[in-house]
Order: structure tokens, then sequence, then C-alpha cells
């Protein structure tokens, strides 16, 4: 699911061996670490996807999208993730738009991790930019956002 280009990418971030494919319709069954941590979900938007009305008009054109988030509640990183990958739920969080949306999702757990510096070791990468600023990061004041969109197709 996550073109081999983008799995380089992952890779050189250090993440590419954790990389957990979502199930179609969502993410029960996935063996995910019921753990504080981090976790990144990437998406694939195969149409355009309008964002919450808090950034205006704004729409994601198809692409791959990085969306790093925590997850320090009950359940930690698995009950998070199984949530992001659900198909049907309430629309909570910015990301919720986008994960109704997404065509396909894959979802790296990273147990102890801190969404920031999986921000900045995904920018460091290469080949990422910022479509949204502030999406997910309202509540953070070093990052620009916590959606990125991966720029290469190659």
């Amino acid at each position: 699911m996550v073109p081999p280009d983008l799995h380089r990418l992952l890779a050189r971030a250090g993440l590419g061996a954790r990389v957990v494919r979502g199930k179609e319709g969502g993410g029960e069954g996935l063996q995910l670490p019921r753990v504080p941590g981090a976790y990144v979900l990437v998406l694939g938007l195969a149409e355009p996807a309008a964002l919450p009305a808090r950034f205006g008009e704004a729409t994601l054109p198809p692409g791959w999208y990085l969306y790093c988030g925590s997850a320090r509640g009950p359940g930690g990183i698995a009950a998070r993730l199984a949530r992001h990958l659900r198909r049907e739920k309430t629309l909570r969080w910015h990301i919720d738009t986008l994960t109704v949306a997404a065509a396909g999702t894959a979802a790296i757990a990273v147990p102890d991790g801190d969404e920031c510096a999986l921000v900045a070791k995904l920018s460091e990468s290469g080949n990422i930019d910022v479509p949204v600023p502030g999406f997910g990061s309202t509540d953070c004041r070093t990052c620009a956002s916590h959606l990125l969109r991966w720029t290469s197709t190659t």
C-alpha cells in the first residue's frame, strides 16, 4: 500500500520497519502496543479532501500525507490508532476528516515517542512539505503543522 519511495523515506527516518497496514474498514485485529507514545499515520488520498471549516475553504489534493500524533491516554497507541483506522466514527479531531476520506492508510507506532520529534525527523528526510499550517498542531509551539505531505512520486 505504501509506495516504495515513501517507504524508503520512512526507512531513512528510522521508521520503515514499523509500518503496519490498516485493514479495510478499520484497525481491529492489528497488533499495536498498548503503551503511551507517538505515531505516524500514512494516508493516501485518491480524491481531493475538504478540510474542516477552521481551515477555510482549503482542500488537499490527492497524494500521500503523513500525520504525526501522540497517544498518552488509556489504551495508548493501540487505542488511538484503532480509532484513527476505523471508518465509522464521530469526527472529533482535524485528522478524522482525512482518515475517513483516505483511500488507504497505514500506521507506524513509536512507543515512548514524541510527535514533534517525528515531524522533525520526517521533515529532515526530504521530499516533505507542510500543506496546511497549524493542522493537528494548534497546541504545539514547535511545529508549523503535524500534517506533512510527501512531495515525491518517483
